[in-house]
């Protein structure tokens, strides 16, 4: 579905990103591991075309560069690491907002019966039905951040780009929320991109890992024949040691 070809980027200097090239097929959940500063971010930005870049990002064979920001915004959506809530919006007219690229806004028309079915639908998928009657500025953290999932899905794209989503939240939400996005993913023609840092939720989620170091793929593998030792020389320290004593406790 999505194509990424000899992708560079950055803010003005050196470019950050370098020569980055994958693909991304229907239906898979695609995730992005790296240190620190390594780019993570800066490759969502590119791929979303918040950044001038230089390479091809193609969805579907059609050029994303090539058509204007609300069509974009019906292919793509980007879900950033959690922020506040500022206006007294419903949780129902904070979703709606995700409606907006697909609507032909005038003066004398409002949300369609469409609309209002996709939202609901969304609010549904991600437990949030019963909140819609609730100011987004009373939420908690976890349910704010299941808010913005659901507004995320009622935009309808084909790619979902995620920022360290789960940042924030307990467990109880972050599984809830990565078993939102495993069931979005399944239906039609979708796929995730996600960047994140919390890695055994990654290799739980993930049917691709891609490892990025210094702007630049270390490594780019199914989950099933993915390398645990090149997290070691990543981020230079016993990875699965680690994880392993720290599991000792459970048992």
């Amino acid at each position: 579905m999505l194509q990424v070809e000899h992708l560079s980027c950055g803010y003005g200097g050196p470019p950050i990103i370098q020569d980055v090239s994958f693909q991304v097929k229907k239906g898979e959940k695609f995730c992005i591991l790296g240190p620190n500063g390594c780019g993570k971010t800066t490759l969502l930005r590119a791929l979303a075309c918040l950044l001038p870049s230089k390479g091809a990002i193609e969805l579907m064979g059609s050029s994303l560069h090539s058509i204007s920001a609300k069509q974009r915004a019906q292919k793509l959506a980007l879900m950033s690491q959690f922020s506040p809530a500022t206006f007294d919006y419903t949780v129902y007219e904070a979703v709606m907002l995700g409606r907006y690229a697909h609507q032909a806004r005038s003066l004398l028309k409002g949300e369609s019966k469409s609309d209002h079915a996709i939202v609901e639908e969304s609010l549904r998928l991600t437990g949030t039905w019963d909140l819609r009657e609730h100011l987004v500025t009373r939420l908690s953290g976890g349910q704010l951040q299941r808010v913005f999932l659901a507004r995320t899905f009622a935009q309808e794209p084909q790619v979902i780009l995620l920022d360290e989503p789960t940042n924030h939240l307990d467990l109880h939400y972050q599984v809830e929320l990565i078993e939102s996005l495993k069931t979005w993913a399944a239906i039609g023609e979708r796929c995730v991109v996600g960047v994140f840092h919390d890695m055994n939720l990654a290799l739980s989620f993930a049917d691709t890992i891609l490892l990025l170091n210094h702007g630049k793929i270390q490594s780019c593998s199914n989950i099933n024949d993915f390398d645990l030792s090149l997290l070691d020389q990543l981020y230079h320290m016993d990875v699965r040691g680690h994880m392993v004593a720290s599991l000792q406790r459970w048992l």
